[in-house]
Order: structure tokens, then sequence, then C-alpha cells
């Protein structure tokens, strides 16, 4: 909850409204002082009453419809930030109404609002002063580490790039009423003459499915898929509201059908099968961001606009396995050990004494267990630098073995430097499993992405770091284009045994058998079964006729609603959220001439009926979702995209690179030689160190069948940590 008493105590100092030295006429505030004030306290009061009926649901509800939710929520003090970007928006909406209904027309909020009044709301709302630091340090370890949050990678634009900041906008935001409306928002409001289609009207219409296992991709195994779910944990994570009730009613979003923050439900068609007769599915709003230290990172005119957070850093800097702020990196370090070692779980090992995440400090945790559990011991959700790891069990099994990476890393770091105090093993270590997570993904998981042709086009060759590049994440990049991966997600996690058949004992499981189940990782054979399906199955791959398997399209369950739900539609609805502009803009973005009609929109969608049927639904190029078009189009061969997503996938992966002070490239950072040790170095290695699995593919990303495509791991190079050795002398 928020406190208002610190706001009304500053709100009074401002309009010197307890003043007694003042004459009558000078203690009276004005007209707009007063509606000021009034609506910031009027704000905090149903932001208030909307968190309380939020806490009322999450007590009265069985805790696993919580579990989504929680795993996507902001840490304690992001919350707090949030809430007071919930207070600054619904008194602009507030004011907004006002203001409309006393100049009897639509107005937005910065024809009436100065830029110091803005400032001002967002003050007294609660939104915090920015981080940002007066200078950033030089010398020292500001030299070889990076901070944990992001904040002074760029010593002159200390927030690009850091953790609780504004989500890049590589065009303005395309609100209704241009400011914070989601697109779909009024009934009635018209696009180029028509009104946007219902997104789970599109998914019908559009989203080709079958019933049958997915079609399967014969160039590249499941780990494809599932390495680019890891690294976008390592990128991007926009927080939901954290409210789940309207603040204008105090209504449960799960009970309304309307449009009201933070309630932007999906509304069904008539006679959908899969809903009967319901008429909407629960929708929350992205968290909105607080005004305070956009002014310096936003164009003028976006300073009005609704912006969405990143709560982690946007580098790849492997915040996954070290967190993103100082309060999680101290929970996931070891500080009994003089190795410098992250911390792990103390009661389980697997069977060959290998290590386990550390359970969440929670002794009634979210996280399902094992059926019939009854009184004996709970097993808690595992704790890690993402909150999401317990979302399915190919995401534990990857963050397991870049703990164990790093604590083996440590390890030998600690004999060969004897001299090395625990931190500073701990950085050397952070800083080499940093640049595997840089080099596994820019070179052997990108390309196969984008196409070495649009890699070369778009990427290139390293330069070096240019501090005049924004690194940060870019709405679109998160909300649409790096989401291709949906329409890839296998139905079934496979799990095999030494022979890389049918594990006997812990069988194959259907994609919601593995939500937030970490007792299966403990209780079934650990990681080893897992990984051996993610390198050896091939990835599930979509085209036009096969947009995405049943599963997600009819049976997924997102566990903050007890309902089945379309990953298609909740896609398509958080575009429209965040105002991202259509299809043809982002065209024209990258290059591109627009889509002005069928003709030209078949010549990037060969599939004519899809044409159609798109152009049926949408009336107008212009209008098409970006994110929907985006997986439409044809795909380049030696890709998995078609060109818009390559051309901002490639975009935003140059930034992460030539943004970065400490990308592992940029001379400094290491030495010759331990850049060449760095590039022998692989994902397959780092599977052989950390794991049972005695064979693997020398790429691991690649389709390979067994026992052909497979190696010994004493073939596997590895890099020689003896290039770090220091002498204690000089």
């Amino acid at each position: 909850m928020l406190n208002s008493t610190p706001r009304l105590l500053l709100c009074c100092i401002l309009f010197s409204c307890t003043s007694t030295d003042k004459t009558p006429s000078e203690q009276k505030l004005n007209n707009s002082e007063t509606l000021l004030l009034s609506s910031i306290q009027e704000s905090l009061q149903m932001v208030n009453r909307a968190l309380h009926e939020t806490e009322k649901r999450n007590h009265s509800q069985p805790s696993y419809t919580q579990m989504f939710a929680l795993s996507r929520e902001a840490a304690a003090a992001g919350s707090n930030e949030i809430n007071a970007a919930e207070v600054f928006q619904t008194t602009l909406q507030l004011l907004k109404k006002k203001e409309s209904r006393r100049q009897k027309r639509s107005v937005s909020a910065s024809e009436f609002l100065s830029l110091e009044e803005v400032k001002l709301i967002a003050n007294l709302s609660g939104c915090p002063s920015p981080l940002q630091p007066a200078s950033c340090p030089i010398g020292g370890d500001s030299e070889k580490y990076r901070t944990i949050s992001g904040v002074c990678n760029n010593r002159n634009k200390p927030l690009w790039g850091a953790a609780s900041t504004v989500l890049a906008r590589w065009l303005p935001a395309e609100y209704e009423d241009g400011e914070s409306q989601p697109k779909g928002w009024n009934i009635g409001h018209q696009y180029r003459g028509f009104h946007l289609p219902p997104v789970r009207e599109v998914s019908n219409k559009i989203m080709q499915i079958s019933s049958e296992c997915c079609l399967e991709d014969e160039a590249y195994s499941q780990m494809l898929v599932d390495w680019g779910q890891y690294i976008d944990h390592d990128i991007s994570f926009t927080p939901q509201s954290t409210s789940k009730a309207a603040f204008l009613e105090g209504v449960n979003c799960l009970h309304m059908c309307g449009n009201s923050n933070p309630c932007f439900p999906i509304q069904i068609p008539l006679h959908d099968k899969l809903f009967g007769s319901k008429s909407c599915l629960p929708f929350f709003r992205s968290a909105p961001a607080c005004l305070n230290g956009l002014t310096h990172t936003l164009h003028p005119q976006q300073l009005l606009q609704r912006q969405q957070m990143n709560s982690i850093t946007s580098f790849l800097d492997a915040s996954t396995v070290y967190g993103h702020s100082i309060e999680l990196q101290k929970m996931l370090r070891n500080f009994s050990s003089s190795e410098g070692l992250l911390t792990v779980n103390r009661e389980h090992t697997d069977t060959a004494g290998r290590a386990y995440l550390p359970f969440v400090n929670n002794p009634t945790s979210a996280c399902f267990q094992e059926p019939g559990t009854g009184l004996r011991k709970r097993l808690e959700c595992f704790l890690a630098g993402d909150s999401r790891v317990n979302e399915i069990l190919p995401l534990i099994a990857l963050h397991t073995v870049w703990v164990r990476e790093h604590n083996r890393i440590a390890t030998q770091l600690k004999q060969l430097n004897t001299h090395w105090s625990a931190n500073t093993i701990y950085q050397e270590s952070r800083k080499i499993v940093g640049a595997l997570h840089q080099i596994i993904t820019m070179r052997d998981y990108i390309p196969k992405i984008i196409g070495e042709e649009t890699f070369n086009q778009t990427i290139g060759p390293y330069d070096g770091y240019d501090d005049a590049i924004n690194p940060s994440i870019s709405n679109v990049f998160a909300t649409a284009a790096f989401r291709f991966g949906h329409a890839t997600i296998s139905t079934h996690i496979r799990r095999l045994n030494e022979s890389f058949q049918e594990h006997d004992t812990f069988p194959s499981l259907k994609l919601h058998q593995t939500f937030f189940s970490p007792w299966r990782i403990i209780k079934e054979g650990g990681l080893d079964p897992i990984l051996r399906g993610l390198i050896s199955q091939p990835a599930a791959r979509q085209n036009q006729h096969h947009l995405m398997n049943e599963e997600l399209k009819e049976k997924l369950m997102v566990l903050t609603i007890p309902e089945a739900l379309d990953l298609a539609a909740l896609n398509l609805q958080r575009g429209r959220d965040h105002g991202l502009p259509g299809y043809n803009d982002w065209r024209v973005f990258c290059g591109y001439d627009r889509v002005q009609s069928k003709a030209d929109l078949k010549d990037v969608i060969h599939d004519r009926a899809l044409v159609e049927k798109i152009m049926d639904l949408y009336g107008h190029p212009d209008n098409i979702d970006v994110w929907l078009a985006g997986l439409l189009e044809d795909s380049v061969p030696g890709t998995r995209t078609g060109p818009l997503f390559a051309c901002l996938i490639g975009k935003q992966m140059k930034m992460l690179r030539e943004g970065d002070r400490f990308w592992w490239e940029k001379p400094g950072v290491f030495s010759q030689q331990q850049r060449q040790e760095l590039q022998r170095h692989s994902l397959s290695r780092v599977l052989c160190d950390n794991s049972g699995l005695t064979e693997v593919p020398i790429d691991p990303f690649s389709a390979g069948k067994y026992p052909e495509h497979f190696r010994s791991c004493t073939t596997i190079p590895s890099m020689d940590l003896d290039v770090w050795k220091e002498d204690p002398e000089k």
C-alpha cells in the first residue's frame, strides 16, 4: 500500500497550505493548485483501494493461481515505484476527464499541463528520484567489472541499459488518446476508416492450428528454442501492474469486461467454441514507468506518453545467474566461501553429488508439490537471478547448469590465484560467465535466427565500443520481434535416458505438466534427461499453414487465471497495450517499402488465402499488428524469421554489443590470450562440465541424430583457465 502522509505534507509545503503568516488571500490555493492536489489524493485513494482488493483476492484463492503473477512481479522496491507510477497515470486521467468536462470536448494532458506541473504530479505521486549518480566512479573495479544493476556502464548516460529504466522507443507510441489508452480501448474508434479486430477473432481466423504433433525443424534442435527463452530473460522483463483490480471502480478485473486501468480484457467473439458463453478473458496491462528520470531518455513529445519498464538490465550480462540488484546479488552469493561461490541447495543434490539451485526463503512458496506429498517436507520454488526460473523445466535446467559453471570456474581460479580475495574470484568468474553468454548468443544463436546474410548486413564484425549508442532494450523488440519464438514452442518436454531413448522411469511430459514444478528436477532424475531431450530432439517449426500448436492457442494455462488462454491473443493484446505502431511503420523504419494493397501484401506473405483473411479483418495494411505480420512474413531460407523481425532483432543485438562498455571483445576487457580461450568454449562444453552427459553434438543448436552426430565429451574443446593466472608479485 502507498502511504499518503508524506505526500500530504509535501503538498502543503509546496502549496504553502499550512502557513499561518500569510494573508487569507495568500493562504487560499488557486483553482489549478486545488484541482491538482485533490486529483492526486483521489488517485492515491483509488490505487490503494485496488491494491487492497488485489491482496484480498490473493489470500482468498489457492496459491497455484498466483504463480505466474508472482514470477512476473517486480521486487518490493520496484513494486513501490510501479504503484507510484499508477498514481501518476491515474491522476493524469482524472485531470483529463475534469478538463474535458470543463471544455466540453476531449483534451490531452499536454494541452493544459505544463512540464513543471507534470513533474510535480510525478513527485507527489511518489515517483522516486532517478538513481542516476552525480558522476560515475573512475578507476579500480569500475574499470574491470560491471555494476550489478547496469548503472554507469555508459559514463555519460549512466542509466542507459540499467535495471528499472524505461524500454526504449524506436518509434513514438501510438495510443488511442495519444497518451496512454491502448489500441482498441474505445469501442467505435476507427483506424483509417476501420475498427481494429478483437485479438481473439484475429487468432481464430488467422492462426492455423493442428492437434497433431508439431512440425519438426530439419535444421535445429529444441535447445535453440529454450536458449532463446533463457537469453530473453537475461535482457528483458516487463512487469505487470501490481493491482488486479480497476483503479476507478475498485472492481476485480476477473469480474469485469470493460476497459479500466489496469484491466484490458480480451473480448471473446460470439459462438467461440472454446469459451462458450463467456464474453471476455481477463488481461492485465503492463506496469507503467515513473516519469522521473525519463526527461533525458525520451523525446519531448513522448514525455506524457505511457511508457513501460524493463526491470532487469538490458545487457547480455548473465543477470539470469547473478541478478540485477544488490539485494538479489547478496541472496545468491555464498559469503561463507573463500572461493567466490554462488550459493546452492543445502538439502538436495543429484545422484552424482552435483548441485541444485537454492530454494527461495519462503516456507510456503507457490510452486506445485509432488502429488501425494501430504505431510512430507515441501520442495519450494528455486531461487535464481531471474524470478521466472520456475516457469518451465528447461529454464530450471539452464539456470542450474550456469550456476554450476560459475562455481566450477571459481574453484579453478582460486587454485590458480590463491592470493585473490573471494570477491575478486567472484567478479572474475562472473565476468567469464557473462562473456560466454555473449559468445554463445551472438556467435552460435543469433545467426541461425536471422540468417548469416542478415547478420553480416545488420550486425557485422565488432568495431568497438560506442558510447553514443543506447543499448536499452526496445519496446518493439521485447513485445513483438523477440516473441517470434512463441510459434516454435513444443507441446512436449522430452526426457531421455543415456541412450537418448524415451526414459523408462521418467517419461516425457506435456508442456503444462512442467509449469512451476521444481520438484520434478529433484525427484525425477535431475537435469540430465531434460538436457538430452533439448540437444537431440528437433525444434518445432511453424509455417503459414501451421502457425501455433493447439496447446498454446486453446489449452494454454496462465496461472493467474484459472482459464484456458490463447497465446496469440495475449501477444496481440500486449502489443496494443504498449501502443506499438503498426506493421507498415516498422517496415519503413527498417528501410522497406510500405505495403499499400493486397497485391503488396502478397509479395511478403505468399499465402493468398491468408492475405485475404488479414485484409478482411484489418481493412487497411497500416492497421495490421506488428507481431502478427512479422510472424507471418515469408522467412528467408536459412533463417527462422521474416525480414522485418530479422531487421529488428539484428538492430537490437548490434546495439547491445556496441553500446556495452564491458563487451567481451572490447580491448582491455580481456587479454588477447583470454579472448582466444573464451572462443574455444561452447555450450556443449558447459553441458559436459556441469551435467552427467558424456556425449554431445559439437553445436547443441543444430539438429542431429544420436549417435552419428554426437561426440564424446573428451573430444569437446575447452578454455584453458591458466591464462587467468596472475603473478602475485606484480
